[in-house]
């Protein structure tokens, strides 16, 4: 749906109009000065890009846009919203005296080019570098000020050798509780050979250890360890993914296939040491509250506490934030892939087990393996639905209540997670509405222990459901040691714990839902571990000096091609094939001289390169160091309203809430607990942009159908003659409703495609595109260029003359306005003001006053850098308008020498006197009282009330 572009079809009669073709050729000239003058390089303090000492005595400000996939659709419209954000907002900071670090990198590994590479033969890098210069040209069409000598893609090598020294740092460290923070492995090793520290799991001495020992020691300290744990498995991709990787409906993100629980060996990152300070370093970060309360609830911390239930000789631990209501806990459920299911699970049914219990089967080890299989082709989220009905089965046997010596019988069911707590409940069916269904479905006992407060009484059998309260007094929950009866919940849980602790049978603790991340993928397109194997299957670091290692070369990209429906097979990752590269020979600097290793054949998740990104930008060709301390320190280190330091002005989806930051939070406080960094989080301000979103056109079959030749008639749209639904939603290639920026720049320019995004309302809401609506923006330059410049002979027609008084308030304040709108990103109105003020001297006929048309072009500079860059050169200056001064008000002339003030009787409007903005309630009452309008209303009717909200409402109530 288009119409005649108005910028293609200049005038012959005035040859210098401002056309597309002019904007065009105006906008390339100045690209390519900016790239050869350097001139939105940002000098850092030491190292090779070390620069004027004056710019770097400035305050700084680093802006960054979250990194961008270098897709090989390209980019449409709605992809450089934030873009064109933050490169405001770097012009505006540089004009206000700040050096600005603003650049732009690539997070270039990752699925799509690994899936076109198994669909084509191409390699990854090959069609990644095609579709990193394709983005790269789509982006400088834009005029982005970026300083692209800190540029670079995940893919460099060069980059990605610190993705795995990082990865090393993570590797040989622990969480040292005591000192709360992340220390060398070398200094527990050193605790254990000393004695200082027992050795968990051993009574003899470390040096009495195999290797293989100490090394499975170590492991349960790591903060990156491999493990044997159920993990969310993808046939389709051929690849394990995080939970935060799995839809609310158990499929892949990327994808759409479905997932299985399996279990199998990853590394794995102990994100869960931190999850205390995770939660706590949110209250000095400014972000939206939304995203806080995200990952606050992603960390889930809870209260209670762990409790031991006897079995067999051996212990089922269970974690609840209830343990007052232990005397109520009638049954136990853990997770289907419990480690102690198999080993609880006897041969044949105790005597006496209900038919319900046994699911049908002849024995336990049936019954169990039958619903193992069912629960692992369910997602968590679909595991844990409230409205779905309880399943689950008997294992067999029975442990103890520690409070009450009962024994209750042990289930598995699915809507107990593996994931959560220890994988294991006590259930208190009386108080949990899941464990009240569940306890109806197989005939469990239900017995009350919170002494209901809605009436419904004690007896259980008459409940409709569960009865929880933090309110109500605890019943019917002693013992010979310990009463809860007639206590509060919390009193209960004190005492009830305190007893646990006591008898050695229980602690209170702390639970965290969070989870640590899963860190393998069985794909080629990522970064290798710097991990080798010994014979034994020990794990050995590579050293410094053999990083980067790189990805070699292999036959077929592809993992063992699965079914995506069978939870049954396994992964083979494309490395594995590469015996010349897996298997090697190699001396690793550790005394014992060359020695036969297999290398790691899982790589990294694409998440891995983005987790420590703007470290790079700032020092992005050393080789010898993460980033100089100096530099680092300059640009990110703590100060004073940033006591975390980080980056000043962080722009992108909120999508990325649990995964990306929450994992960059996690690597940045390693390193600063490592003294590799002074900043303990990476990004101080967030700000999540919205959407621009289109039109989708469906045919009556619900394909989508090319959005631009739809056509609309009485309200009605058509395709082909054809009636077409028309809903707004997402832009995208695939809905054929995607529109580029190169396009929009062809037909008007960038700097009315720039004005267009910006101008389409605030930032941080969705908006559809309307690409009718854009000409408005055109139409607004070339006003503003006939303001400045004579169309027909393409010289100046400013006037070197005194603006009059009320150019001068017009002036000023767009300058207040624009000034404090840029401050807070709300580009929307600026624009708004930018407008009003050019229109004002349009519409006052005549030629602009110099001193008005040059701070015009300041105030549109950051907002339509090409067109505000040649008229400033147009207007007599030689240096950039990049590096001007922004204009400040002059206070005198932003205040208006009166106000109009409404006076209203009875709600009705009576008067209206022009009184000036400071004036006081008590004047302004009189002037409405004595205005002659108002006199002759009330009509010498008396007066019981007058509301005055100076300066601009008088309200009389007569009596």
């Amino acid at each position: 749906m288009s119409e005649t572009n108005p910028a293609a079809t200049p005038e012959v009669a005035a040859p210098h109009r401002y056309t597309a073709a002019l904007a065009a050729e105006i906008e390339a000239r100045w690209q390519d000065f900016w790239d050869a003058e350097g001139t939105y390089a940002a000098p850092n303090p030491a190292g090779d890009l070390a620069g004027a000492p004056e710019t770097v005595a400035r305050p700084k400000k680093f802006i960054m846009d979250m990194f961008p996939y270098p897709s090989g659709a390209g980019l449409h419209v709605g992809h450089p919203l934030g873009y064109i954000a933050t490169d405001v907002s770097a012009r505006f900071q540089r004009m206000t005296g700040h050096n600005v670090l603003h650049t732009l990198g690539f997070d270039a590994f990752g699925l799509p080019a690994e899936q076109y590479a198994v669909q084509t033969g191409t390699h990854p890098r090959v069609s990644t570098e095609a579709n990193i210069a394709n983005m790269k040209s789509q982006l400088r069409r834009l005029g982005l000020g970026h300083d692209r000598r800190r540029s670079f893609a995940t893919i460099d090598p060069d980059y990605y050798k610190w993705t795995q020294w990082i990865f090393l740092q993570i590797f040989n460290s622990w969480y040292d509780d005591e000192a709360d923070r992340a220390r060398p492995i070398t200094e527990l090793i050193t605790r254990f050979e000393s004695g200082e520290r027992p050795v968990p799991g051993h009574t003899r001495a470390w040096s009495e250890l195999s290797e293989a020992e100490r090394a499975d020691v170590l492991g349960g300290f790591r903060l990156a360890y491999a493990s044997d744990a159920p993990v969310n498995w993808c046939p389709g991709l051929g690849t394990v993914l995080a939970n935060e990787e799995v839809t609310a409906d158990g499929r892949s993100e990327r994808g759409n296939f479905p997932v299985f629980k399996a279990k199998l060996r990853q590394w794995n990152m102990r994100i869960t040491a931190y999850a205390d300070r995770l939660l706590s370093d949110l209250d000095a970060l400014d972000w939206p509250e939304a995203i806080k309360l995200q990952q606050r609830n992603w960390i889930g911390r809870s209260e209670g506490a762990r409790v031991d239930f006897p079995i067999d000789g051996e212990n089922i631990t269970v974690f609840t934030t209830r343990p007052d209501t232990l005397f109520g806990a009638t049954y136990m459920v853990l997770a289907p892939e419990h480690p102690l299911v198999g080993k609880f699970t006897p041969a044949a049914w105790p005597e006496g087990t209900h038919d319900v219990w046994t699911g049908g089967h002849a024995t336990p080890a049936e019954a169990v393996a039958a619903y193992r299989a069912q629960a692992a082709s369910k997602s968590d989220v679909e595991r844990q639905a409230e409205a779905k009905d309880k399943t689950g089965v008997f294992i067999g046997s029975y442990a103890t209540n520690p409070v009450n010596g009962e024994q209750v019988p042990v289930f598995i069911a699915d809507y107990v997670l593996m994931g959560y707590g220890t994988g294991a409940i006590m259930a208190v069916p009386a108080g949990d509405q899941r464990d009240f269904e569940f306890a109806r479905a197989f005939e469990l006992p239900i017995r009350c222990i919170v002494e209901p407060t809605d009436g419904r009484g004690t007896d259980t059998s008459t409940w409709e459901d569960a009865f929880s309260s933090y309110e109500a007094k605890i019943i019917e929950s002693s013992n010979d040691e310990v009463s809860l009866d007639g206590l509060g919940v919390v009193e209960a849980k004190a005492r009830i714990t305190e007893w646990l602790e006591r008898r050695g049978i229980g602690e209170g603790t702390v639970n965290f839902r969070l989870r640590d991340w899963l860190f393998s993928r069985q794909r080629y397109w990522g970064e290798p571990f710097p991990i080798v194997y010994d014979e034994d299957g020990t794990a050995h670091a590579l050293p410094e000096s053999m990083l980067p290692l790189e990805l070699p070369e292999v036959d077929d990209y592809s993992p063992r091609t699965f079914d995506p429906d069978d939870a049954d097979t396994r992964p083979e990752t494309p490395l594995s094939r590469n015996e010349d590269w897996v298997n090697v020979t190699l001396d690793l600097g550790d005394g014992r001289g060359p020695r036969a290793y297999r290398r790691e054949t899982n790589t990294m998740p694409n998440w891995a390169g983005s987790c420590w990104y703007e470290l790079r930008y700032l020092d992005p060709h050393n080789s010898e160091k993460l980033v100089d301390p100096e530099i680092e320190q300059y640009w990110m280190g703590p100060r004073e309203g940033m006591p975390h330091g980080g980056v000043d002005l962080y722009v992108g989806g909120a999508e990325h809430a649990v995964l990306h930051l929450l994992y960059a939070r996690f690597w940045s406080k390693v390193l600063y607990d490592l003294g590799h960094v002074s900043s303990v989080e990476p990004f101080h301000k967030l700000f999540n942009q919205g959407m621009i979103q289109a039109y989708v056109y469906r045919d009556s079959r619900g394909i989508a159908v090319p959005a631009a030749e739809v056509e609309e008639r009485e309200g009605a749209y058509y395709y082909q003659g054809e009636k077409v639904s028309r809903l707004l939603g997402k832009m995208g290639k695939s809905l054929r409703n995607a529109v580029t920026p190169d396009e929009i720049c062809a037909e008007y320019g960038a700097d009315t495609l720039r004005l267009y995004e910006m101008a389409m309302g605030p930032l941080d809401v969705s908006r559809p595109w309307d690409t009718r609506a854009v000409v408005g923006q055109f139409r607004l330059l070339q006003r503003l260029w006939r303001n400045i410049v004579d169309e027909n002979t393409g010289e100046v027609a400013v006037v070197d003359s005194e603006p009059g008084e009320d150019t001068l308030r017009a002036l000023h304040k767009a300058i207040d306005g624009v000034r404090q709108d840029l401050e807070g990103m709300r580009f929307n109105t600026a624009i708004a003001k930018v407008t009003e003020l050019n229109n004002h001297l349009t519409k006052q006929g005549g030629p602009v006053p110099r001193p008005v048309a040059e701070a015009l072009v300041l105030l549109v500079a950051p907002l339509a850098p090409h067109i505000a860059e040649e008229l400033w050169r147009t207007l007599g200056h030689t240096d950039s308008v990049v590096h001007q001064d922004f204009p400040v008000a002059d206070p005198a002339y932003v205040v208006d020498e009166t106000v109009t003030c409404v006076v209203q009787i009875k709600g009705k409007v009576k008067a209206r006197l022009e009184v000036p903005p400071a004036i006081s309630e008590e004047e302004l009452e009189k002037a409405a009282l004595a205005d002659e309008k108002v006199v002759a209303a009330l009509d010498g009717a008396g007066i019981r009330k007058v509301i005055v909200r100076a300066p601009k409402l008088v309200n009389i109530v007569p009596a």
